[in-house]
């Protein structure tokens, strides 16, 4: 399809804590050839309500989801937890309503986790960055497991000439944060965090990297709580070449 018509579903916490993983996400679509809106009427995609199992409430949100989104050719999201919802759970919740069912899996299908379409979908062949450095990727469970995020981000770090990967030990392994988990679980949670910052250290890279900014704001904590000056960012941003503002955690010294 040639320049589709695609929505930036930009999320909550891209939207309150980090609007640069948006604009990043912008500019690598429209760099492809997409036509990008970012519709006003967006809201959460319902995921802490299903996660606390308020179905209810979880149908009252996919329903406005549903309804903004769905007349465009694809919808991008920079978050694999978030995309998940939208692909994977929407259909499951709406198994009872038929009217609702169809349109969670005509959305459904034109959903995508924004690595997973540069690199699946429209199949990219060159990335203008010019970042340099040695980082390491962190890969987030809802990216991971319910989409198979992986070797995407791999694909498309390997244009950028001036980075250079260093593979993070049990990078496939949780980072504590896990939604509400972190919340109901704080201790263990801790525990987590701990243990994957501790291997992120060890790799001996500049920046540490993700898809996901509720596992990089996680590790991002933790790494400033032991006194760590290791970066953090969204792999978004590197992509597109949106370095030069502070990294996650950091104060703007604007």
């Amino acid at each position: 399809m040639e320049n589709p018509q695609v929505a930036l579903f930009v999320t909550c916490l891209v939207d309150l804590f980090r609007p640069s993983v948006g604009f990043a996400s912008i500019k690598l679509l429209e760099d492809a050839g997409c036509l990008v809106e970012v519709p006003k009427l967006q809201s959460c995609c319902g995921q802490p309500a299903y996660n606390t199992g308020d179905i209810g409430e979880t149908k009252k949100i996919a329903k406005q989801v549903i309804e903004t989104f769905e007349s465009y050719d694809y919808v991008i999201i920079p978050s694999g937890s978030c995309a998940g919802m939208l692909s994977r759970h929407y259909p499951m919740i709406f198994t009872n309503d038929n009217e609702w069912l169809e349109r969670a899996n005509k959305l459904a299908d034109r959903s995508y986790e924004l690595l997973s379409f540069l690199t699946d979908v429209l199949k990219i062949d060159s990335i203008e960055s010019d970042f340099k450095g040695v980082v390491t990727y962190h890969d987030s469970c809802s990216g991971l497991r319910e989409l198979s995020i992986h070797e995407q981000p791999r694909k498309l770090m390997d244009k950028i000439e001036g980075l250079h990967l260093r593979e993070l030990p049990d990078s496939n392994v949780c980072c504590g944060f896990g939604g509400t988990f972190c919340v109901k679980y704080a201790d263990i949670s801790d525990r987590m965090v701990e243990n994957k910052v501790n291997q992120i250290i060890e790799t001996g890279a500049q920046t540490l990297l993700a898809g996901d900014l509720g596992c990089l704001m996680n590790m991002a904590g933790k790494l400033q709580r032991m006194g760590s000056r290791l970066k953090v960012r969204h792999v978004a941003e590197v992509l597109a070449g949106m370095t030069r503002g502070p990294a996650i955690g950091e104060p703007n010294r604007d």
